[in-house]
């Protein structure tokens, strides 16, 4: 994997573990709920990817890493609670440099299986988001990317722009990091301004 991607994943991993653990704990439910809305969130859109793509086992199930650092980080946050919420607001950064950092590993296993822009983008797109979709579902509530957070459509941004530029021939090796940075300065843009996509006013 590109070092940097590996990286950016890792906090991705971590980010995404402390908001599904975040939301648990607001949802009052006990240790073994924290635990696996952290790992739901952070490793659920990776596990749903491969088995699309015929993957199976999963990665993320079968790299011992990952499960780990989704565990211990989702732990930690119910260790430390009061700490770590008062923290959102640089959480928000490292979630967006997740989603940059997901949708291009997401993009870029899709295209090396068959260069077709509805996978690249669906796959992308699923591995970015697929675990907070899981989450609020377990949370019982609506997932939050369909209702106001301009989220996964940088996703979906990012994505169709790793099909165009790999349509279009730009070594692979830039690619991971460009749609990287392109998601995560949509979603940082996007906390900053408070863009939302429309919605029909009752």
């Amino acid at each position: 994997m590109d070092p940097l991607l590996a990286v950016t994943n890792v906090v991705g991993i971590i980010a995404f573990s402390v908001a599904g653990s975040l939301k648990a704990i607001e949802r009052r439910m006990d240790l073994l709920g924290v635990l696996t809305l952290g790992f739901s969130t952070s490793l659920a859109g990776g596990i749903i990817a491969d088995v699309l793509l015929g993957k199976v086992p999963p990665s993320n199930l079968t790299e011992v890493q990952y499960p780990a650092i989704a565990i211990v980080s989702s732990a930690l946050t119910f260790a430390f609670f009061r700490k770590v919420s008062k923290l959102r607001r640089p959480l928000l950064y490292a979630d967006a440099l997740g989603l940059g950092a997901f949708t291009a590993s997401g993009a870029s296993l899709a295209y090396s299986v068959d260069p077709n822009p509805v996978l690249v983008t669906l796959v992308g797109t699923i591995t970015a988001v697929g675990g907070g979709v899981l989450r609020d579902v377990l949370a019982n509530e609506v997932p939050l990317v369909l209702t106001r957070d301009f989220y996964a459509t940088a996703a979906i941004i990012g994505s169709l722009t790793y099909y165009a530029l790999a349509y279009l021939g730009l070594f692979r090796g830039y690619l991971t990091a460009v749609v990287l940075l392109l998601t995560f300065a949509l979603r940082v843009a996007a906390i900053r301004r408070n863009w939302r996509l429309p919605t029909i006013a009752n």
